[in-house]
């Protein structure tokens, strides 16, 4: 389960996706757009429905990867720990974060059931230390991905200059932002 704002989903989203396929030999990556971040709150976060299309866009394209509406179906915030309970107890989840989200797990809803209930799985960031990561979440599965430099934040703000996105979104995700005039 590789979850996350997705504002927009782009090549560091899916990467991370498929080095969580390849290393850790499961059958299928779900992505699961936030329906409502409760830590972006105030921050400008594009409307869930935009984000959970741009999602699945993004992963169309990969028979392993799916994308998961459940937590942008949801009312009110967006919790990790909500999220995992709506899955059968019996299903063993990893949940893949990046570093900089893991080292900052503690400060989340409910984040010791979040431990409890999934193995985690971490792709490194670039400034976030895996020391934190250990730190904070216990033993976990470093993926095998290289570093890559790519934010939605920076993302945004080339759309929002006129600078191109191109090979850093998906050719789909691309059209759909500038087809309905997002991040302009």
């Amino acid at each position: 389960m590789l979850g996350g704002t997705f504002d927009p989903p782009h090549i560091a989203h899916l990467v991370a996706g498929e080095a969580a396929y390849r290393d850790l030999g499961v059958d299928v990556v779900t992505f699961l757009p936030a329906g409502r971040p409760w830590q972006k709150a105030g921050t400008g976060v594009s409307g869930a429905e935009h984000r959970r299309e741009m999602t699945s866009l993004a992963v169309a394209d990969v028979a392993y990867f799916e994308d998961d509406d459940r937590e942008v179906r949801r009312d009110g915030w967006t919790y990790t720990a909500d999220t995992l309970d709506s899955f059968p107890g019996e299903d063993e989840i990893v949940l893949v974060l990046g570093a900089d989200a893991a080292a900052r797990i503690r400060t989340w809803h409910r984040w010791e059931y979040v431990l409890e209930r999934a193995e985690i799985a971490v792709m490194a960031r670039p400034g976030a230390s895996l020391a934190d990561v250990a730190e904070a979440v216990g033993p976990c599965h470093v993926l095998d991905a290289p570093l890559l430099q790519v934010s939605g934040t920076e993302l945004r703000e080339r759309c929002r200059r006129g600078s191109s996105i191109r090979f850093l979104v998906p050719d789909p995700v691309r059209a759909y932002i500038a087809e309905h005039h997002l991040y302009a």
